[in-house]
């Protein structure tokens, strides 16, 4: 092999390493996100409201609900024929176990002094979390792809799918006794422009020239978390 071509090679090994380390971090993140959420208390992001709930009618924990849900919604993508990715599996597992093994070490936050600095943390983590796994390109979490799927089999805007399911999990969360609150209301309005921002901080330069490319293939509009 020539010079050159091993030079492309190591740059393409380089390059798919790189993808697959922030794949990776970004998902456990999200789940050490989620964690710092549930611990302050102060309402949770849609689906973990739901997963929260499902927890408590369950006795099981949160992080191991988060694992069946992901799954099931997967299911969801065959009649909708979505394709997952490295990253869509990964998410089902990666994220709810990050979040079980994080509220483990977390000690618990029981004055507003400390809790309103953790919702903050964990809004903010939430979002770093998403410009690195999603910049990844490995594919779009379980949920993400369920609403894309429906976009694409309905017609409907993205934005009307995502309003719809996520109207629906909360509710049925908070019924369930999931935590709803200022933090779940805060987190709606941020998560969007903290992903845009970080998407553009994680991009990975393309293999071949060196250019930046975020979440191609998604479609417009899409805010993909776990």
């Amino acid at each position: 092999m020539s010079t050159q071509g091993r030079l492309a090679q190591r740059l393409t090994q380089g390059h798919l390493i790189r993808r697959l380390a922030q794949l990776y971090i970004g998902l456990a993140l999200y789940g050490a996100s989620s964690a710092i959420l549930v611990e302050a208390g102060l309402g949770l992001e849609p689906w973990n409201v739901l997963h929260q709930g499902l927890a408590e009618l369950s006795g099981l924990t949160i992080g191991v609900v988060s694992i069946f849900i992901g799954a099931a919604v997967l299911l969801l993508w065959i009649p909708l024929r979505q394709r997952p990715g490295l990253g869509t599996v990964s998410n089902v597992f990666v994220v709810g176990i990050a979040m079980d093994g994080t509220l483990a070490l977390l000690p618990e936050a029981h004055t507003l002094a400390v809790r309103i600095p953790l919702l903050l943390a964990g809004i903010v983590l939430n979002g770093v979390a998403t410009g690195l796994y999603i910049a990844a390109r490995f594919g779009p979490g379980p949920r993400d792809g369920l609403m894309t799927g429906l976009h694409k089999r309905t017609g409907r805007s993205i934005r009307l799918m995502r309003t719809a399911v996520e109207i629906a999990v909360v509710v049925t969360g908070f019924a369930l006794g999931g935590t709803v609150g200022i933090g779940t209301v805060l987190y709606a309005v941020s998560i969007g422009p903290l992903a845009q921002v970080f998407l553009r901080v994680f991009a990975v330069p393309s293999a071949s020239d060196g250019s930046t490319v975020v979440a191609t293939g998604q479609p417009r509009g899409a805010i993909l978390r776990p």
